[in-house]
């Protein structure tokens, strides 16, 4: 996979910080403020501040860990002049100004895609957004588990078939972008959890994604996982990373057996491809 951005560490400010007692220890802290992850559209954050401090971001105060680490994400069109606001223990008030990397999506043209998945019957809408509003409310918990600190896993490993933002046009129409990466792989094999959390959606049939689960990793973080033949875990149960929470299948809108993961902070999309080694 090509890394979008640029490198894995970037940095903001001045100055050295020593930050004990995290897991990333071994990365380059600031004074003020590190920030670790990509800078770019699409791209997931995570960042530390010093004891007593708060950090606001597009006006929303951010949840922060007891060792002070924060995380954030940028939408596929995310505006690229972006800034943070850090209110140290002082009562001093900064304002962080910095600039994301422009990305650039592919084309993928979809055939054979069920006719009833691209046209619903009308029938069909007020299903479609009450399963709309299901998934929102699962996306929108606001906990303080840790498992977005983790080193995330594939959930699945194969063939990577489709990529986060691409334009998708199925059956010759044109629809909305692909907020996902979609991994091949036979149906049945299992789908194993990336990082610790908790289920908090486990669908077994939703119109367009099919068997749908939605997982909170903590402070906004949550993945999805798509198009599932059957899930394992429940609403509300913890899971481990590593852990069987699934078997992949071709449920809802879908062409053939795979999995599409998806990656959100909140309701921000984002990619989960950048959150993983080159494969």
């Amino acid at each position: 996979m090509k890394k979008f951005g640029v490198a894995l560490l970037r940095t903001l400010l001045i100055g050295f910080y020593a930050l004990t007692g995290s897991v990333w220890a071994q990365s380059l802290t600031l004074q003020d403020l590190s920030l670790q992850g990509e800078l770019t559209q699409g791209g997931m954050v995570i960042g530390h501040v010093p004891s007593g401090a708060e950090i606001y971001y597009a006006g929303r105060r951010l949840p922060l860990t007891d060792q002070g680490e924060f995380v954030l994400g940028f939408g596929r069109d995310e505006p690229l002049q972006q800034s943070l606001k850090l209110i140290l223990a002082s009562g001093e008030q900064k304002s962080l100004p910095f600039t994301i990397e422009k990305r650039e999506y592919n084309l993928q043209r979809i055939e054979g895609v069920p006719a009833r998945t691209v046209n619903p019957d009308p029938k069909h809408l007020k299903r479609i957004q009450a399963e709309a509003g299901e998934v929102k409310q699962a996306r929108d918990t606001d906990s303080g588990l840790l498992g977005f600190l983790q080193r995330f896993e594939w959930p699945v490993k194969g063939p990577i078939t489709g990529v986060y933002g691409s334009q998708r046009i199925y059956n010759g129409e044109p629809r909305r972008p692909h907020f996902g990466v979609d991994i091949a792989v036979p149906e049945g094999t299992e789908i194993l959890a990336p990082a610790d959390g908790v289920v908090t959606l486990a669908h077994k049939d939703m119109f367009f994604s099919g068997g749908t689960m939605v997982i909170d990793h903590g402070h906004g973080i949550n993945t999805s996982y798509l198009h599932m033949s059957k899930l394992l875990v429940k609403s509300g149960q913890k899971v481990k990373q590593g852990q069987a929470i699934g078997l992949v299948g071709a449920t809802g809108r879908a062409t053939g057996p795979h999995l599409c993961w998806r990656l959100n902070w909140y309701q921000e999309r984002l990619d989960p491809q950048l959150l993983m080694p080159d494969s």
